[in-house]
């Protein structure tokens, strides 16, 4: 039975402080990062506070789901950081509670944080994109001459299409304009071009005053009888200097809710799953018709029966000669109106079928937008689960507090899950990727992490040690320490140095038989190498009885000694006769022929170093031979009494 103790209200206690203040500070970050990317829509538009008002707090609605699962990783990460390092994790372990039992509250905090973003996500999440949404859009219509971007035809003023080559910031002078106006029918277009012009709202807000230099005016008209003598199709005029009066209201109305209606963020999840079924029966049967129209383009429908076109077209094979010599026999003339009248139709066939192909494509990206978003908000609620389970065991094993340390691991950390999950998103758009596999593949990738910090931390291993990493990397490129044996200060048991002389005698004389039975400085056999398992025993041996001997030696008061045994080299027993210990392993690495030479020279290294290390061994061991024998120093004299 699930019982709570004073060490589950302890860390939630901290850790409850720690994620209202990091929720704070990442909604912070994130709305700072989102109002970046609309700060030309809010600049110099002349918004009321009640406006931004609503945009701020629409805005920080719609990335409360966003910032939950970085606070939970940076509050969880501070929270065991902090136990680690003022050492009472260290006593909550030494009480016999483990690290996953210490957790156990802040599991059922991070269940429920993850339920309220799945219903912030269903109920306030949709209401809030929506009316976000719908700002940003009447944001972008209100005062549009400071919005006009360059190159692009814009049509934020009602009836009319506005291009302009280059815009000047400083003056507001527009340069290289092309204008197109529609206010009625067809009859009623024009398109003006100029060299230059300015776009100003007037007093009232309720038009646009459109100034023009340098420039022609071209107009389509009524067609008109004039007197009954002549027809006037349209009219020309080219000024120096032109004002126009564009009709627009310039205050601040909201857009209508309808353009942003298929917005699939604006939805909770029954409605997608409602929309989803109409969204997939309209695009099947516009698929088909589109199939349908497609393929009478190119193959239309016969009038008679089948059998009647294939009686009819053997008779016309045999009658009717070939279309090639057809088009050979006709005129020049002849040949290109045919030529240019089948471009035509080709051309127009490719264009219909390319804009079919555009429109069907877009219908099944809103299909797949949908189906994210639904995928989405669980996966977003699920990676709070995981990212606590990631920055609770990483406090633990770095076990250091404060915003230093936790901060950069959990920027690092939100990095990588931010590349995959916005990978992934923009891959299943596009439909490069399965919708699944795009939405899943953050998830994917850190619940691995999540798993594999959790059983290290739990088990107190050292995966951030730095010592063992550099231990490995030693061992992998054949480096080593050099022994280093200090004086005693107190010493119970002085060495025996006529045994230990003895013993090293007798290991000279072993490595003696040794250099003539073994010829280190020789290539030995890649077969033997690879593929014949087995240690130096008598290497293993001399190490063992030199350890033995130095450690006895260690006791010595003769500071001759103690140099002497720190030129003893530290032997590797085994690394001279095959790469690795397991024989599959020496096998494996023998069949791959590069990799093969690479250990093969590596034992090859080994064995000219054994051969050396013997050499030094020999050379240390008589000079401590030669030390010890000699008689000790007598003692002084007492000094005489006065």
């Amino acid at each position: 039975m699930f019982r709570i103790k004073k060490i589950d209200i302890f860390i939630a206690k901290q850790f409850g402080l720690l994620f209202v203040a990091t929720f704070f500070i990442c909604q912070f970050v994130l709305m700072m990062q989102f109002l970046w990317r609309y700060v030309d829509d809010l600049i110099g538009k002349g918004l009321t506070m009640d406006v931004l008002a609503q945009f701020f707090w629409y805005m920080a609605l719609m990335l409360v789901p966003q910032a939950l699962p970085l606070a939970i990783l940076l509050s969880s990460l501070i929270t065991y950081g902090n136990l680690g390092e003022q050492s009472e994790l260290t006593a909550i372990k030494a009480a016999g509670i483990s690290l996953l039992q210490s957790m156990r509250s802040l599991i059922v905090i991070v269940l429920l944080v993850a339920g309220v973003s799945v219903f912030f996500q269903e109920k306030i999440g949709p209401s809030a994109n929506k009316n976000l949404t719908q700002l940003l859009v009447s944001m972008k219509q209100k005062s549009p001459e400071l919005e006009i971007p360059e190159g692009v035809f814009y049509d934020g003023i009602p009836g009319t299409n506005l291009f302009v080559q280059h815009k000047d910031l400083n003056t507001g002078r527009l340069y290289g304009m092309m204008i197109f106006r529609q206010t009625g029918s067809y009859e009623d277009q024009a398109i003006i071009l100029a060299d230059s012009g300015m776009l100003q709202s007037t007093a009232e807000k309720k038009h646009l005053l459109l100034t023009m230099w340098s420039g022609e005016w071209f107009e389509n008209m009524k067609q008109q009888d004039l007197g009954g003598t002549a027809e006037v199709p349209y009219r020309r005029e080219t000024f120096a200097f032109k004002q126009v009066l564009l009709d627009f209201d310039g205050e601040f109305n909201l857009a209508d809710a309808s353009i942003i209606s298929s917005n699939a963020k604006g939805k909770s999840t029954a409605q997608i799953l409602h929309d989803l079924d109409s969204i997939r029966l309209s695009n099947d049967s516009i698929g088909r018709q589109n199939y349908h129209s497609s393929r009478a383009y190119a193959f239309p429908p016969p009038i008679i029966s089948r059998e009647d076109s294939i009686r009819l077209t053997l008779q016309l094979q045999k009658s009717v000669p070939n279309l090639d010599s057809i088009y050979q026999e006709l005129d020049t003339d002849t040949r290109r109106l045919v030529t240019k009248t089948a471009a035509r139709q080709a051309q127009m066939g490719a264009n219909d079928v390319l804009m079919k192909a555009d429109y069907a494509k877009y219908l099944f990206r809103q299909e797949r937008l949908h189906e994210m978003e639904t995928i989405g908000k669980f996966t977003l609620a699920l990676s709070c689960i995981i990212f606590f389970f990631i920055g609770a065991p990483l406090g633990a094993i770095i076990r250091k507090g404060g915003l230093g340390v936790p901060v950069i691991i959990s920027v690092l950390v939100y990095i990588v899950y931010y590349i995959f999950d916005n990978s992934g998103y923009r891959m299943a758009r596009d439909d490069n990727w399965t919708v699944w596999f795009g939405k899943m593949i953050a998830t994917a990738v850190l619940t691995p992490l999540a798993v594999f910090f959790t059983y290290k931390a739990n088990n107190d291993s050292a995966v951030f040690n730095i010592d063992t990493y550099r231990s490995l990397v030693m061992r992998m490129l054949g480096l080593r320490q050099k022994r280093h044996i200090a004086g005693k200060e107190v010493i119970i048991n002085d060495p025996d140095y006529s045994a230990d002389a003895q013993t090293l005698l007798s290991i000279n004389d072993e490595i003696n038989n040794y250099h003539n039975e073994h010829h280190l400085l020789r290539w030995p056999n890649p077969l033997k190498v690879f593929f014949r398992p087995g240690d130096d025993r008598q290497i293993i041996d001399i190490n063992e009885r030199l350890e033995t001997v130095i450690d006895d030696l260690a006791n010595t008061r003769n500071r001759q000694v103690l140099h002497q045994l720190n030129q003893y080299p530290v032997l590797a027993t085994h690394a001279h006769t095959r790469p690795f210990r397991q024989r599959w392993l020496n096998a494996l690495v023998g069949i791959v022929l590069p990799v093969g030479i690479f250990f093969y020279f590596r034992m090859l290294r080994f064995r000219f170093r054994l051969h050396r290390d013997l050499k030094t061994i020999e050379k240390t061991s008589n000079a401590i031979i030669e030390e010890t024998q000699q008689p000790a120093p007598a003692d002084p004299p007492p000094s005489p009494s006065l």
